[in-house]
């Protein structure tokens, strides 16, 4: 090694010792005759001196450019009272400068490599190699190495193997699009990538790897958001002969040191859990954020004997009425409700009514259709106090509860109600396994087909088989619960697992009930539920999204700030400019033609 140590490593206790340093040029400074620089690596920076007095060195020092690659040897000096710097690691030390060698040159960046950048996001990742340089960046890529060793070294610890599952398998529906790519060897034929390794991480189970992990990479060709990307990463485990406690416990391990390895603070500790339909209920969201109030409050049983004909209807028709009242809201002018109005209709509800609590009463335009003890009875059940405005959606519940969901949260980021540096962890559990899907009348897994639901609930499935019906009127298979379980943590899902169904019967009649044709089953899983037959054990597992845990634990808005190359919003990698297109005898060669 060219170095004897690194940059941001230098204190005072090295004061004196002679060091060899290598890394970029950050700054450059001309003080009365004495030239300083910051020099800078993946640790940190520290200033480097050049005196006048070892001419040919200060001359070459006067050269030195932003971004020059270089190495110096030199002594370790305190630095003089009054220039220390408090603010940096290293502040309190310089390097007298005794030699100099410029390992390369580099031209003016697009951008400064500083804590802050006013560069476009386009323009960072044009040059994400200069981007990867920025100090705030390389913090969150040395605490996302932090984060995935804890995991591994928890893992290990607690009996599991790492082991990988292919890249380059079969395609099969698993919610989102695959990535083909077209085989060579076989023309006409394709492989998929991964949009998970759920099935062979199920067959390992049955090989007799009672305990396998995976830092995997997984693959999904789907619309991109801030935590969205066509390829990320997850921490993979699947465990033999357990129950749901037994991963749960597991999972809270590895995740409680990777905690404590980012943030060097505690693990809140154990992690409360609450079952789906109360998370709806009471937050709208399966994912919900505890760390503040405006709870959801079910207004229905008023609503419906009012003489507020929409609510009235809405529960009429088997619709429910929810609310939530948020803080301070009474200030609101009306472009400000108008323009939720607006926003609410987008997300899908009808409409969007709304009471002010004030000193004089209720203000709201539908305020005329409630007796004065509806309206004490609706400000009492909301827990609206003055100087709070309750917002209403009367709907089928899957709408109300999404917008008051979504609404819950946006009013929590702009009355500033969400608490700084609190972490609320938090256990969803016993999902529905089935919902029903209108457009095409059938069922859809709401997980995955291979989710294995209370042991409870497989009457109501072989019931709904013996009567050979669907429809929900007939037979209901939401009532049916999973043994599924998520991890959220301050209202963002970052993982999520089940027991998986380890009888080929059983996992047939899941089949059946999905409508899926048997031709379909035999061609897309045929090797699984060939693999059940052979003396499958119990198994269950979980998936924890890397991306989004380390993003939350960075303070990222977003995952593209916590991968080293990331894609756009339109999935494209402006650094290497991909996708791109091929040469046509790639094509020929592969039996394509493009129309």
């Amino acid at each position: 090694m060219k170095r004897t140590i690194y940059c941001g490593d230098l204190r005072k206790n090295h004061a004196g010792q002679s060091v060899t340093l290598c890394g970029w040029i950050h700054s450059r400074r001309d003080h009365g005759g004495v030239v300083f620089c910051d020099l800078r690596d993946r640790t940190g920076l520290v200033q480097i001196v050049f005196h006048p007095e070892k001419a040919d060195l200060f001359k070459r020092a006067n050269d030195l450019g932003g971004e020059y690659v270089v190495q110096v040897a030199g002594q370790v000096a305190a630095r003089p009272e009054g220039t220390r710097n408090p603010n940096l690691g290293t502040g309190d030390v310089e390097i007298e400068v005794e030699s100099l060698e410029i390992l390369n040159t580099s031209k003016p960046p697009p951008f400064e490599i500083s804590d802050y950048s006013e560069a476009g996001e386009d323009v960072r990742l044009r040059y994400r190699f200069l981007d990867l340089r920025r100090p705030p960046l390389q913090a969150n890529m040395i605490k996302r190495n932090r984060i995935t060793q804890e995991i591994r070294q928890s893992l290990v610890a607690d009996g599991f193997l790492e082991m990988e599952t292919p890249f380059l398998t079969k395609s099969t529906p698993e919610g989102a699009r695959d990535f083909l790519v077209p085989s060579r060897l076989h023309s006409g034929n394709f492989y998929a990538l991964p949009q998970s390794p759920q099935l062979f991480k199920q067959i390992l189970m049955v090989a007799g790897y009672d305990k396998y992990f995976q830092v995997a990479r997984c693959f999904r060709d789907e619309d991109l958001r801030a935590d969205r990307q066509p390829e990320f990463t997850q921490i993979d485990l699947e465990m033999s002969f357990v129950e749901e406690v037994d991963v749960v416990q597991v999972v809270e391990r590895f995740v409680s040191k990777a905690f404590t390895a980012a943030l060097g603070i505690p693990f809140p500790g154990s992690v409360p859990r609450m079952c789906y339909d109360e998370a709806m209920g009471r937050f709208g969201s399966d994912a919900p954020d505890t760390r503040y109030g405006m709870e959801l409050s079910d207004l229905s049983e008023i609503a419906k004997t009012s003489g507020f004909k929409v609510f009235a209807g809405a529960v009429a028709s088997g619709g429910t009425v929810r609310a939530i009242s948020v803080p301070g809201g009474a200030t609101f002018s009306r472009k400000d409700t108008d323009d939720l109005t607006q926003w609410a209709n987008t997300m899908g509800a009808k409409g969007l009514a709304w009471i002010k609590w004030t000193a004089n009463g209720a203000e709201s335009p539908i305020a005329k259709f409630f007796k004065p003890a509806e309206l004490n009875a609706i400000r009492e059940k909301a827990q609206g106090k003055e100087g709070d405005i309750t917002f209403f959606v009367a709907d089928v519940p899957v709408v109300a509860f999404k917008v008051l969901g979504l609404l819950r949260r946006r009013m929590a980021e702009q009355q500033k109600l969400i608490p700084e540096g609190q972490w609320k962890f938090l256990w969803v559990v016993k999902f529905p396994s089935f919902e029903w899907d209108a457009e095409t009348k059938r069922w859809n897994a709401v997980h995955h087909p291979f989710t294995a639901p209370r042991p409870e609930d497989w009457k109501l499935i072989d019931g709904a088989l013996a009567a050979g019906k669907w429809d929900p009127a007939i037979s209901d298979l939401s009532q049916v619960r999973a043994r599924a379980y998520d991890l959220v943590l301050n209202g963002t899902e970052i993982g999520g697992g089940s027991i998986r169904i380890h009888s080929a019967k059983n996992q047939a009649k899941i089949f059946d009930l999905l409508q899926i044709p048997k031709e379909t089953v035999q061609l897309q899983f045929g090797f699984l539920l060939e693999a059940l037959e052979y003396g499958a054990p119990p198994h269950g597992g979980f998936a924890l999204g890397l991306d989004r845990f380390v993003a939350l634990l960075t303070g990222e808005p977003s995952i593209r700030d916590v991968i080293a190359f990331p894609k756009t919003q339109k999935g494209q990698d402006l650094m290497s400019n991909a996708p791109s297109p091929v040469s046509p005898l790639q094509l020929r060669e592969l039996g394509i033609k493009l129309s």
